[in-house]
Parts: structure tokens; sequence; C-alpha cells
């Protein structure tokens, strides 16, 4: 990775507001990265997700508008039937097509903070009974950036993550509880890297 991640992005579908709560419950309220959060959900629910994830979490937990900008100690949520874009600064909203039946789609919110982000991007597949992720984990390795899956085993819905495992075999594989930790430290580590300048 570059001196310091610049983006984590998650996601998840079935099983999703436990595994996340646990997750996100269990990141440093001082967590200096930006975490964008895809949840599978129906165009029709509501927007109480932003505010069951707060009561988890010291971090600020926001529902996405448009340009929303980027900051340190956030948590980004995906409204429901908008695809979240990944741009340099901020979090952009469309209503492109549906991507394997969902909108919001993980592989086009991976895809595009690989694209952005490159090196310093690292993707996160929670449970979930599709396969939706997949891809777009293996695009932000091919990018450059680091995979995180949560182990099947410890997932309410396996297939998410078995699918992620398949297509990204580099990639960490750790049980729920393990993954903050795991989090903390990789971003911690990548911002003790020494920078180096472009001559």
């Amino acid at each position: 990775m570059t001196a310091s991640a610049s983006i984590i992005v998650v996601g998840a579908s079935w099983g999703g507001l436990a595994a996340l709560s646990r997750l996100l419950g269990s990141l440093p309220d001082d967590f200096g990265v930006p975490v964008a959060v895809v949840q599978h959900r129906s165009k029709n629910a509501d927007a109480l997700l932003a505010s069951l994830l707060q009561d988890v979490t010291g971090l600020r937990v926001v529902d996405v508008e448009d340009k929303e900008a980027l900051e340190p100690r956030s948590v980004y949520i995906a409204p429901a039937n908008y695809h979240m874009l990944v741009d340099w600064g901020h979090l952009t909203l469309t209503t492109d097509p549906l991507v394997r039946f969902s909108r919001p789609s993980i592989d086009v919110t991976f895809m595009s903070a690989a694209d952005t982000y490159m090196t310093s991007t690292i993707g996160v597949v929670l449970t979930g009974a599709n396969d939706d992720g997949s891809r777009g984990l293996r695009h932000i390795v091919n990018r450059g950036g680091r995979a995180v899956i949560q182990s099947p085993e410890s997932a309410e819905s396996r297939t998410m993550p078995e699918a992620a495992r398949i297509a990204v075999p580099e990639a960490d594989v750790l049980p729920l509880d393990e993954i903050a930790a795991h989090l903390t430290s990789m971003v911690s580590a990548a911002q003790a890297k020494p920078h180096v300048r472009a001559v």
C-alpha cells in the first residue's frame, strides 16, 4: 500500500446489520480512514440503517447524499435504490441500472474505489446470500489494494464470502470479531510507512 490508506469499502447482504454492528462497534472512535458501506436492501427500505449503526459506534454515521465529502472518523451508508460511487474526496450517487439485481451494488462501489484510490483502498466482504462484491474485491487487489473477507464459518450467510474467497484467494480471511482489529492494524502499519517523494 501507499503511505496511508485512503478509504475502506465494506459490502454486506443477508445478515449484514448484525455483522456491520459488530464490525463498526469494534473500531476505535478515532479511526482515521473513512468507511463506505454498501448493504443490500430493497428500494423501498427506510433510512433507519444509519441510525441503528450510529447506536453502536462513536464514529459519525451518515446516509450518503450526492457529492458527500469523505472525512476521517466517518461511516458512509449507501442509500436504498442508489449506486454509490467513490470519487476523489467525495461520494456520488447514481440511478444507473441494477447490477446483478442490486442497487446499491457492492461491485460498483468497490470498483470505483479501486479506480480512484488504487493502492490505498481496502475492501471488506461480509456475510451475504449472493456473489456481489467478489468482482469488485478482485478489482481492488488488481489495482494494488488490499482485501479482507469474513470467514464463511462466522457468517450468517456463507455465499458471499465464499464467492469472494474464490475470486481473491490471496485475501485475508478472518472471523468477524477479528476484522476490526485487523483493519486498525493495517491502517496503522500503512500510515507508519515512510513517505517517499517521487523524483
